[in-house]
This record gives C-alpha cells, structure tokens and sequence, in this order.
C-alpha cells in the first residue's frame, strides 16, 4: 500500500508539473539580428519634452557601407515582423467593439504635412474604414484650435504616425484629434492638451512624451481633466526615475511589454519590456486608488498598466521618411502602448463622469487585466520597481487590458 502511494503521489507531482508548464511560443518571424531600435527624436533641455518613439533600423555592414548606417528598413508593404490591427485587437480581447463615436485625442508637437495622406494608406492597408477629414473622422488643429500648423518635423512627424496608426489599429471606429503643439516646450504641449480636452466627444487624450519629473503644480492644470482619460507614457529607459506627464497624479502612466503569440488559451503571451520606464515622483502625490497595491513609493508611482512596447515586436507603422516622403516600418517603444490604451478607454466609455479620474478606474477592477508577472529592466532599489511580479509592479503596472470592462 505504502508502495501505491508513492506511486500515486508521483503522479499527481507529475501531472501538476505538467499543467504548470507555460504555454509554448509559436512560430513567428522576428526581426532582422541587425535591426536596431533606434529613437526618432532628440534628447530636450528641461522645460521640454521629448518624443518616445522608436523605430527599427539596419545597422549591417551593408547599410553603414552604402548609406552610413541606421538605416530604416523602408518598404512598400508592411514588415512581415510588425503587429497588425487583427494582433492588436485579438491580443487585447477588443474586436468587434464599438465606440459609439467617441474621439481619441493625440497630442504631439510639429506639423506633419502629410498626416491625411498616410493615415489613408496604412488604414487601406488593413481593411479598416477610411478616416478623413471630409468625412469627419479626421480633425487636425493647432494648440489653440486654429487651422494653421506648425512646420515639419521629422522626428515628432514619425511619432505622430505611430499615435495616429496605433488608435487605427486598436479602434477602427474610433474618430482621431490631432493637437500639433507648436514646439515640444511643457508649456505649448500642454496648451494642445487642454485644447484637446474642449473638443466635444473627445473620450480620452494620448500623450506619448516626457521630460524630467516635474511637479502638478506647475502644469497640472493642463492635464486635469475628469471625465476624460489622459494616458502617458513611462518612457523608454527603464527605471530612470518619473517622467512627466506620466508622473502627473491626473493621468494614466503607460508603460511596456512584449508581445508573442503562444498557444495559451489567450493566443498570446506578455513580459515586462526591458526599456518600459518606471519610477517614483519626488514631487506630485501618491493616487488613492493605488494605496493598497504597495507600490513601494511614497508618492505618485509609475506605471499603472501595460500594453506592447518592445520595438522588436512592435506595430507596423505608415510614416514619414521626409517631408515628402513615406514608407513602412516598425515602431515601438512607450509611445505605442500609451496610445494603444487611450483607444481602449474610449472604446470602454466608461470614463464620463466628470467627478472621477479614469487613472482610479485599473486600481479598481484589476480582475480585467492580464497580470504581466515576468521581465525585468534590470536592478533597482525595490524589487518591484523594475521586476515583473504578480500583481503591481513599475514596468507594466496592474497588467494589459483583456477587454475593456477594466478602463
């Protein structure tokens, strides 16, 4: 009998290893080993913000021979490599659904003289409804409201094509506001957001920028807005400390995964992405709604949830090589996700109530959201800042949306 026993409970160890083995990745092309993420804006004095965009390039031997280096893969089709508006949508358990006509708002700065054009092109590429500006799907202005915009820039241009194609992507019914600041000065990006928040039906507000930490009390009344969500994204560099306005106690603090199908029941697979920013404010509060999630920070803590960030699996994107000019890539970084999530909380239409800040609304139905608890972005003085874990953590927050019930 005793010999059963062992026998049987031999088994049951076995057979409970067995379930507890992670689903297996399926097959899917990757990216060149010579590909590179590489940032398409430059780093800002304080005061300014930075765009968080990247994008890959070809850093092979043959391209620094011919062309220099860091040349962007250009193509007149979409990398094989990128995620499509169907991986988006299946990933995040958000097909089908209906915005009832809310707009996402997307606040970069520059103009992008080009933007109608190639949002046509990557919105016909996947079969998705053409938005326009004719047919009132479109609506470009400047920080102020008016018609005429800022000059080109080809940084903030590829930024703003990634902003435009991610909210296709993740809500192809979803109307677009483009807010073009007229610098990327805190002071005129800011002006854009509040602008943006005036416009009727706008649901949510993405803002896929940053600076150094800086204090609400400075310029949180441009991003104070109830009723409205208004996401921001981490940033790039891992747990560098807060980035604002993903740092502001008025917003949703966005931060990265990866992304890969797998053979789960979900179809996908996520991990904390190594450069999704993290960190704790030094100066603008803690959120009340995160009090019970030991955060570890005193104040405001970032992220508070996820979406795909890692260039290496990250979106295919239509967008400027030129002021003339364009052609298909892949981008990535916190840019992508913060986006990507402003969609979903339009989507969701759950953030009208102008008493509540949509930033409350993860902390308090965490059971929508896949609880990323792998990846790292390396070390830092409290493990859940930069490590992975279930529940809370700094790189990917409470998780990533399964549905939308959650925002």
């Amino acid at each position: 009998m005793k010999k059963l026993l062992s026998v049987s409970g031999t088994l049951l160890l076995l057979v409970g290893a067995l379930s507890s083995v992670a689903p297996a990745a399926v097959a899917q092309p990757a990216p060149s080993a010579n590909w590179h993420a590489k940032r398409v804006c430059a780093d800002v004095p304080s005061g300014y913000a930075s765009c968080f965009a990247l994008k890959l390039v070809d850093d092979s031997a043959t391209a620094n021979a011919a062309q220099g280096g860091h040349v962007q893969p250009a193509s007149t089709t979409p990398p094989s490599t990128g995620k499509t508006p169907t991986d988006i949508q299946g990933a995040y358990n958000i097909a089908g659904l209906n915005p009832g006509g809310r707009t996402v708002a997307i606040v970069d700065a520059y103009g992008y003289p080009n933007l109608e054009r190639d949002l046509g092109v990557y919105r016909s590429q996947f079969g998705l409804p053409a938005c326009t500006v004719s047919n009132q799907c479109l609506t470009i202005m400047n920080q102020t409201g008016g018609s005429k915009l800022p000059q080109f820039n080809s940084g903030w241009a590829d930024e703003t094509a990634l902003d435009v194609d991610a909210v296709s992507a993740a809500c192809p019914g979803c109307k677009i506001l483009v807010v073009q600041a007229s610098t990327a000065s805190m002071a005129n990006l800011g002006t854009a957001v509040a602008t943006a928040a005036k416009q009727p039906g706008v649901a949510a507000i993405s803002n896929s920028y940053g600076g150094g930490d800086s204090a609400d009390s400075s310029y949180g009344a441009y991003y104070n807005h109830p009723g409205i969500a208004v996401t921001a994204s981490t940033g790039d560099n891992g747990y560098t400390g807060s980035s604002y306005p993903a740092s502001s106690s008025y917003v949703t603090a966005v931060g990265g995964t990866s992304l890969v199908k797998d053979t789960s029941a979900r179809g996908w697979s996520e991990s904390a992405w190594s450069g999704s920013g993290s960190g704790c404010s030094t100066v603008n509060a803690a959120l009340p709604a995160a009090a019970s999630f030991g955060t570890g920070c005193s104040k405001r803590a970032s992220a508070d949830v996820s979406a795909v960030a890692d260039p290496q699996t990250g979106l295919s994107v239509y967008a400027p090589t030129s002021s003339t000019a364009s052609s298909w890539s892949q981008y990535g970084g916190t840019s992508l996700s913060s986006p990507l999530i402003a969609a979903m909380y339009a989507l969701s239409g759950n953030t009208g109530n102008s008493s509540t800040l949509a930033n409350s609304l993860p902390y308090s139905n965490t059971g929508n959201f896949n609880d990323v608890a792998s990846g790292s972005t390396g070390s830092c003085p409290a493990t859940q800042w930069c490590l992975a874990g279930t529940g809370w953590d700094g790189p990917t927050g409470v998780g990533s949306p399964n549905g939308v019930a959650g925002l």
